[in-house]
C-alpha cells in the first residue's frame, strides 16, 4: 500500500520557557520544560489524514526524540494514523536540523514505499524551517514548502496553495513529493473515542513486558523504536557529533509596559489625548 509519511515532533512549550531551557553545552533541557506536540506538525498531519479518506493511501507518522515522545505518536493514532515509529537513540541528542534530517531521511528510506512526505513548516522550539526542505534534498524527491492548501490530488499528482510571501501561488506537482504546511491550511481534527479506547494501553517496544508481548503485538498496541543500529547509521552524522550548528546561551526578555494614562470620552479628554499624542509625534 503506498504510504504517506508524517514528520512530528515533541517541542518544549515555548510560551513556558524558562531560565533552566538551556544546558551547559547550548543544546535544549527539554527535561525541564513542558512538552507538546509540535502545532504545525498538526496540519501536516490532519492534511495527510485528509488524503487519506479521499484516497486510501496509508499514514505513517515519525518522530525522533527521546523515549516521551512516544505520547504525540499515540495522538497521532487517536486521530487516525495507521502507524508510527519512534526514532530514538542516545547517539542522536543534541541534533541539529542537518543531523536531525539525516536520520528521518534514513528512516523514510527504511520504512519505503513512500509517496508523499508531509511536515509542519518549522518547530517551535527552533523556528528554523530547514528540516522539511533537507529531508527532501537527502530523499531526491521534489518539494513544495509553506502549503496553506489542498486544492485536488490523485493518485498521480496534487494542486496546492503555497504562500508566496508576496502573493498566492497555486503549484501542481507529481510524487514523490514533499510538502510542508502552515497553520492556515486547516484546523486539526480532535482525536476519535474510538481510537482513543483502540490505542490507550499504547507503549514504545523499548517498555513492553516481555509477559504482555504477545498481546500487545496481537492487539497493535506496540510502537517500534527505531535506534541508528536499526537504521545502519553512520554514528558521526548523528546527534552532537554531526552537527556543525551549535547554541551557545539563551536569554530571558521581560517586555514590561510604561507609564499608562487613561482618558475619557468628553471633548475635553479627547482634545487632551490628541495634544499628547502630537507632542510625542509631530514635530514643531
Amino acid at each position: 500500500m503506498t504510504k504517506i509519511v508524517v514528520l512530528a515532533k515533541q517541542v518544549p512549550d515555548t510560551a513556558n520557557i524558562s531560565g533552566d531551557a538551556m544546558k551547559e553545552d547550548g543544546t535544549v533541557n527539554r527535561a525541564a520544560l513542558p512538552a507538546i506536540f509540535n502545532p504545525e506538525d498538526l496540519n501536516a498531519l490532519e492534511m495527510a489524514l485528509e488524503i487519506k479518506e479521499r484516497l486510501g493511501f496509508k499514514v505513517v507518522v515519525i518522530s525522533m526524540g527521546p523515549p516521551k515522545a512516544v505520547e504525540i505518536l499515540k495522538q497521532s493514532l487517536y486521530m487516525g494514523a495507521d502507524e508510527a515509529f519512534l526514532i530514538s537513540d542516545r547517539k542522536f541528542a543534541g541534533a541539529d536540523t542537518l543531523a536531525t534530517s539525516y536520520v528521518l531521511s534514513e528512516a523514510i528510506k527504511k520504512i519505503g514505499d513512500v509517496k508523499l512526505v508531509l511536515a509542519g513548516r518549522q518547530a517551535i522550539d527552533g523556528d528554523t524551517a530547514q528540516v522539511g526542505p533537507q529531508v527532501t534534498e537527502k530523499l531526491g524527491f521534489e518539494q513544495i514548502t509553506y502549503v496553506t492548501k489542498l486544492k485536488e490530488i490523485t493518485s498521480q499528482n496534487i494542486v496546492v496553495e503555497r504562500d508566496g510571501e508576496y502573493q498566492t501561488e497555486i503549484i501542481k506537482a507529481s510524487f514523490p513529493l514533499v510538502l510542508t504546511v502552515t497553520d492556515l491550511a486547516n484546523t486539526p481534527r480532535y482525536p476519535s473515542a474510538k481510537n482513543m479506547l483502540k490505542y490507550f494501553r499504547a507503549v514504545s517496544s523499548t517498555e513492553i513486558k516481555q509477559e504482555k508481548k504477545e498481546l500487545y503485538e496481537k492487539n497493535g498496541w506496540i510502537i517500534p523504536v527505531l535506534t541508528l543500529n536499526d537504521l545502519e547509521l553512520d554514528v558521526e552524522s548523528c546527534g552532537f557529533s554531526g552537527s556543525p550548528t551549535k547554541v551557545h546561551a539563551i536569554k530571558n526578555i521581560t517586555l514590561t509596559g510604561g507609564d499608562l494614562e487613561f482618558y475619557g470620552s468628553d471633548e475635553k479628554s479627547v482634545k487632551s489625548l490628541v495634544r499628547n499624542i502630537m507632542k510625542d509625534y509631530v514635530e514643531v
